[in-house]
């Protein structure tokens, strides 16, 4: 190993896709109980572009690089892990690079069966929909899950998952293509809300028990709506606004729950002990072929640019992917 790597920086500190530039940097040193890993493949995400913006800013003691979640090579032990085994990790960041350091902790073995690069699109993924569907949300066997932006990496992570866990699963999605490709992830019903109004469907299909949102806006007092007596309601994003009208006499009467979380800020014994759950829960399921990540498309890691401009269109169906090498 060089004392230094290839990263991916956001020229100015903030900008459009095209302020990705790759420079070179120092190799991240581990700390005391970090691992270091070297990267095959990063997973593109949302907050990554919330960061380039400005608008999510990496936690205290994270790197400046963008990146939640990667897998690789360790080259570095510590914990659990040992020099040439494969991992996949959860960041704080810096996953647009090389080389990564994180808790060893918060990395995971790469699940049987897949590639590094489909094992670099599970970790912010899979550990956002299990902490926010089935701890936050409670969702059960039997129960109805509705997913917005069910094409997504969150979408199409959190059908396959609740399907799983035996939960029925309505999705929506803009126009019927993706509503189709819903469907065909494991949606029991699967709404095109460019022409349908799924608040509509909902009720028609007896409820829902729990929503995952990331929309926001308008979509908060159809999903109130659709709730049953008891439901539950969890935020991930406001891509659609972030500021709703509460009424206040509707949640009573439905005896509604809301809440939402974020993954990023959490404490290292919080994520390492959310990476355990993940490990006994979610691995089985992905062993027993019922979760498997969908990449839509790869890029260079030196073309950051590109994935983001691509992510930020909206036609990617799954996860969006770097490679490096």
């Amino acid at each position: 190993m060089t004392d230094t790597m290839t990263a991916i920086a956001v020229e100015g500190g903030r900008g459009p896709a095209e302020n990705l530039k790759p420079v070179t940097i120092p190799r991240p040193i581990p700390g005391p109980g970090q691992i270091l890993i070297k990267v095959e493949a990063a997973g593109v995400n949302r907050p990554d572009i919330a960061q380039r913006r400005g608008a999510y800013p990496p936690p205290p003691g994270a790197p400046d690089t963008p990146g939640l979640e990667v897998a690789g090579e360790v080259v570095a032990a510590a914990g659990r892990w040992k020099v040439g085994d494969k991992v996949c990790a959860l960041l704080g960041g810096g996953g647009y690079a090389e080389y990564a350091a994180c808790d060893a902790r918060h990395a995971l073995p790469i699940p049987q069966g897949l590639s590094l690069l489909e094992a670099a699109a599970l970790p912010e993924t899979v550990f956002t929909v299990f902490a926010n569907v089935f701890e936050h949300g409670s969702l059960k066997a039997g129960e109805t899950l509705m997913v917005h932006g069910a094409t997504s990496g969150i979408g199409t992570t959190a059908i396959q998952m609740a399907k799983a866990a035996g939960a029925r699963v309505i999705a929506t999605a803009r126009g019927a293509d993706k509503a189709a490709e819903a469907k065909r992830l494991g949606a029991d019903i699967s709404v095109d809300t460019t022409s349908e109004d799924f608040a509509q469907v909902a009720k028609e299909a007896g409820g829902v028990d729990v929503i995952l949102d990331m929309v926001g806006g308008d979509y908060f007092a159809k999903g109130l709506d659709a709730l049953k007596t008891g439901g539950r309601m969890v935020f991930i994003a406001a891509q659609g606004g972030g500021e709703v009208a509460l009424p206040i006499s509707r949640l009573m009467m439905k005896r509604a729950v809301l809440t939402g979380s974020t993954l990023r800020p959490r404490d290292a014994d919080e994520k390492a002990r959310l990476a355990a759950e993940v490990e006994k829960v979610v691995w089985p399921w992905i062993a027993q072929g019922k979760l498997r990540p969908l990449v839509d498309k790869t890029f260079p890691l030196t073309d950051a640019a590109g994935a983001h401009a691509f992510l930020e269109g909206g036609a990617h169906v799954g996860k969006v992917m770097l490679t490096v090498g």
